[in-house]
């Protein structure tokens, strides 16, 4: 079966399993995928991520370690909201200057740009605009 928006799956999956209080959850592996969950880890939304090799020769899984914060009974999850901005019907393209702020600057925007895909903050740094794949808080 294929998957129209496979990042808007992705996004999915970490939403419904931080929502279930999983430890992990598994994704089918790609590059964009692969550097939106880098920019997770580096931005400390979530723990670790790895990509694991499935029972079929040429498919890729990454798995991802959900973060949590507080004592067993009182854990809260790290990522509290995540929302996908330009979709496949929909595409959403800023410049430098438009780059949105998510929650006032505690969330993150990731943005695709020609220079690679990065959060918001660093595009505004480097100068350069792209298409908004989404926001995480």
């Amino acid at each position: 079966m294929s998957i129209s928006d496979p990042i808007a799956d992705m996004l999915t999956r970490i939403r419904n399993a931080v929502m279930a209080g999983h430890q992990t959850v598994s994704i089918p592996s790609s590059k964009l995928k692969a550097s939106i969950a880098k920019i997770l880890a580096q931005e400390g939304f979530i723990e670790s991520y790895e990509e694991v090799k499935t029972k079929f020769a040429y498919s890729k899984n990454i798995r991802i370690k959900l973060k949590y914060v507080g004592k067993r009974r009182s854990r809260k999850p790290v990522i509290s909201g995540i929302e996908r901005v330009s979709r496949p019907g929909r595409r959403v393209y800023t410049g430098r200057k438009e780059i949105p702020w998510v929650r006032s600057g505690i969330g993150v925007a990731i943005v695709s740009t020609p220079k690679g895909v990065m959060t918001g903050n660093r595009a505004r740094q480097l100068k350069v605009g792209g298409e908004v794949l989404c926001k995480i808080w």
